[in-house]
């Protein structure tokens, strides 16, 4: 039974839901139901298992119809992580959640990390995914390297919302330095512009203004690699959905109501 969220970061009634999805129960936040007849689903994956940032956006969201935020891998649950932190068993699981939950089709909306494994799943489960949103993917091949990565990330933290750290900071103590850089490793070893081609639905890729972990470049080149892609450019920086959530949730609207 979903039960509502307590998060300091709420300010609107989202609800904790568990589901249980092949051998994992995922547990997520939102709309008591990812099919509710008002709409199209919104479905959020988030960057490096830290929900917290994207509740905003969620709670925008489910203003225009159902929305899910899922908290994979589930580093804040009390009942455990429902599976690995890297990226392929992150997209089984997502795929697997698409299967079960949804009685339709949602957009998919992932950010950093949690976007490649949004895209992932879209090219596991087609028929469940009505378009598809990539929220600052990461990483272009020049940040496929630690050593340029930490360069970026320093470039890009000076330009990040303060408010955002409180947002992810309890998901990362959570999770850990060993959990987190398995992340980072899985998502450094993916080549998300070489899986794009293989997915059939519209595809958005947004990326901050400030973001040097997703230059405008990568965007447009993800864009293109699509075949029914765009790019759009946002305020802010890597982390834009905390500060600029109504701006997401308006992208993520459009998706749903499949305006360009």
């Amino acid at each position: 039974m979903p039960q509502p969220s307590t998060s300091p970061l709420s300010v609107s009634p989202l609800y904790v839901s568990r589901d249980r999805v092949g051998p994992s129960t995922v547990r997520s936040l939102g709309t008591p139901r990812p099919d509710e007849p008002d709409g199209t689903p919104v479905v959020l994956v988030p960057g490096l298992g830290a929900p917290g940032y994207l509740l905003r956006t969620a709670e925008r969201c489910a203003r225009h119809g159902p929305v899910r935020l899922l908290d994979v891998p589930g580093f804040g649950d009390p009942w455990g992580p429902a599976c690995p932190e890297t990226l392929g068993s992150l997209a089984d699981t997502v795929a697997r959640w698409l299967a079960t939950v949804p009685r339709q089709r949602v957009v998919l909306a992932g950010h950093s990390t949690g976007a490649q494994v949004a895209l992932h799943a879209a090219v596991r489960a087609p028929e469940r995914v009505r378009a598809l949103v990539l929220l600052s993917p990461t990483f272009p091949p020049h940040l496929r390297r630690m050593r340029p990565l930490l360069g970026a990330v320093a470039r890009t933290v000076v330009r990040e919302d303060p408010g955002a750290v409180p947002a992810v900071l309890p998901s990362y103590l959570k999770a850990g330095p060993r959990r987190l850089l398995n992340c980072v490793r899985s998502a450094q070893a993916d080549a998300p512009e070489d899986v794009l081609p293989a997915v059939t639905c519209p595809v958005t890729v947004a990326a901050g203004e400030g973001d040097a972990l997703c230059p405008p470049e990568w965007a447009e080149h993800l864009a293109h690699r699509a075949g029914l892609g765009r790019a759009v450019r946002v305020p802010g920086a890597h982390a834009f959905p905390h500060p600029h959530a109504a701006v997401t949730a308006d992208l993520l609207d459009r998706a749903r109501a499949g305006r360009p």
